[in-house]
């Protein structure tokens, strides 16, 4: 996986390549579906929620730019494996997910499998203020628009990965200067929608 799909291509961050690695995907993704767990494509887990393709996993690790120590936010926890591939990283990691079975679980296989990752049950639209600034933040389902409370807890420096879009959705990095924001568009992507108060604004 880590050869063909990601050096092969355009992931060069040797932390994000050895995260990639060392995290087990197949511990992650339902039995069912281990057999396919290092494949290069997204994959179904419960709930009706997806485990992103491996590449677009690395790509956002990649894009987010996670330095050892930095505090990072995740919104949409899932099956918990961008926040072990962000915690292998060496970075302090919160993660929001609003379907709270799925937040149990991969609080429980997260610390099952030693990744030093705060989860919690909720809507990441309003992100974690207790725990920001953030230096990084990574949303893995897509809003209509990005949420300005997360903008907002981003620090001087950090960096929002985000899928945005609804029919066609686009993969944005938008970076906080000390004079405002700066938006990057990366490529075009497919993520499940983000749901909760993201889906409620006008």
């Amino acid at each position: 996986m880590v050869e063909g799909q990601l050096r092969g291509r355009d992931i060069h961050d040797p932390r994000v390549l050895d995260a990639m690695t060392r995290v087990p995907r197949h511990e992650l993704v339902p039995e069912e579906q281990r057999a396919n767990a290092y494949d290069d494509w997204a994959l179904p887990i419960a709930e009706g929620q997806t485990i992103s393709q491996p590449y677009i996993v690395a790509l956002m690790s990649q894009l987010a730019d996670v330095q050892p120590g930095d505090r990072v936010l995740e919104v949409g926890t899932g099956s918990g494996y961008q926040a072990a591939v962000l915690a292998a990283m060496g970075a302090e990691v919160y993660s929001i997910e609003i379907v709270e079975s799925l937040a149990t679980t991969a609080r429980d296989q997260l610390k099952r499998l030693g990744y030093r990752a705060e989860v919690r049950h909720g809507d990441g639209y309003a992100g974690w203020p207790e725990h920001a600034p953030f230096d990084a933040i990574l949303i893995t389902a897509a809003p209509p628009r990005i949420p300005k409370p997360l903008e907002d807890q981003l620090a001087v420096g950090g960096r929002l990965v985000v899928p945005v879009g609804t029919a066609a959705q686009d993969l944005l990095v938008i970076t906080r200067t000390p004079t405002g924001l700066e938006t990057r568009n990366v490529l075009p992507v497919r993520f499940v929608p983000m749901t909760g108060r993201a889906q409620q604004e006008p």
